[in-house]
């Protein structure tokens, strides 16, 4: 701790020298200055009259907006193929292998420049898009899918999401504390419908609400929302790679489980897919949840890898362009190692409420 300690010490003078030589003090002033650059996709709006400040709420969302399809992806993919590789049918079986042990096997940035590359780049240009029921189009520019539009804020918009997020929780929750103390199931359906319908009927009494179709118009499609190819090949990379080791936690958990609990299960008269839901899957996430809240970790630190493919993300427009005109590289190298950080320790507090919540008790 003492030679830790020195070394700390030697490192900040040396940071106090190198400052004082160049006539620099630290601080964060700079945040308010104006950027002067733009940004290529953005889900908040952006100009390139907005701060440093707002380059970095960008970056930060660009981010956030990856972790969250990444991980939601690669969770429903994984616990797929995880099933699948242990199918009673041997083409299935053989497959889910055949996957999981070709991609794992490769190097993720591979994955992502395979993607933007090779496929999302390979695709038709505009006026020859791929048309999927006149309502999602793949091409060389993008994906276009249908898109809701108001004349509410973004801000109005995440409060209201929030409040409908929160409320459908305390439904699951209060439905799951009545199972347990009663054993009796709790019809939570006809209530979770009804509060999306009446977020949806705020939303449309406060602003104008209605449905944007992308069309192609001139060179390339207006209206919709409009998936860059960066964000498109890097969320399937992501999604895809880390679903083969996603796959094999969940093989490893569910026969972690006893033969026994299957063995009564089917004496019950219960089919494999009621076997599953019922008895194996919820036993078995007593195993999965800390090696799943790993690779959850894993995904959130490697979309860092976005700057490869240039999506703007917090180390692309933050760190990159933002540290070179602005030259502050520690308050800039000290916010985003703030924000990894805090993500990896949002992500690890909940699994351990997770764990805390599927735990065997002890009389």
């Amino acid at each position: 701790m003492l030679v830790l300690c020195a070394l700390l010490w030697l490192a900040w003078r040396n940071v106090e020298a190198n400052l004082a030589v160049r006539k620099l003090a630290l601080g964060f002033s700079f945040l308010r200055q104006e950027a002067g650059f733009g940004i290529s996709f953005s889900i908040i709006p952006y100009a390139e009259t907005d701060t440093y400040l707002r380059v970095f709420v960008v970056g930060l969302s660009n981010t956030l907006l990856i972790a969250l399809l990444g991980i939601i992806a690669a969770t429903l993919l994984g616990f797929a193929i995880g099933i699948a590789r242990l199918s009673p049918n041997w083409a299935v079986a053989k497959a889910a292998l055949v996957y999981i042990e070709t991609v794992r096997n490769l190097p993720l940035l591979l994955h992502v420049l395979i993607w933007y590359n090779v496929v999302i780049r390979s695709l038709p240009p505009s006026r020859q898009a791929v048309n999927l029921l006149d309502a999602v189009f793949l091409s060389n520019r993008g994906i276009f899918v249908p898109s809701l539009e108001t004349s509410l804020g973004w801000e109005t918009l995440a409060l209201l999401v929030g409040g409908a997020v929160a409320a459908i929780a305390g439904i699951l929750r209060r439905a799951r504390r009545r199972r347990e103390e009663t054993g009796q199931p709790t019809r939570v359906a006809i209530p979770i419908v009804f509060i999306l319908a009446g977020a949806l009927l705020l939303v449309a009494g406060w602003g104008q609400l209605r449905v944007s179709w992308p069309a192609l118009q001139g060179f390339n499609f207006s209206g919709g929302m409009a998936l860059s190819p960066e964000l498109s090949a890097l969320v399937v990379a992501l999604a895809v790679y880390n679903a083969s080791f996603i796959a094999e936690l969940v093989r490893g958990s569910i026969e972690a489980i006893g033969k026994g609990q299957r063995e009564a299960a089917a004496a019950l008269g219960l089919d494999r897919g009621r076997i599953l839901k019922l008895v194996i899957i919820p036993q078995a996430m007593r195993v999965l949840v800390p090696p799943l809240t790993n690779q959850y970790l894993h995904l959130v630190k490697a979309s860092s890898l976005a700057t490869v493919i240039g999506y703007p993300d917090l180390v692309n427009v933050f760190v990159g362009t933002s540290l070179n005109q602005t030259g502050r590289a520690i308050e800039i190298m000290a916010m985003t190692m703030a924000v990894y950080l805090v993500l990896s320790l949002a992500i690890t507090g909940l699994s351990n409420l997770q764990s805390r919540r599927l735990r065997l008790v002890e009389r």
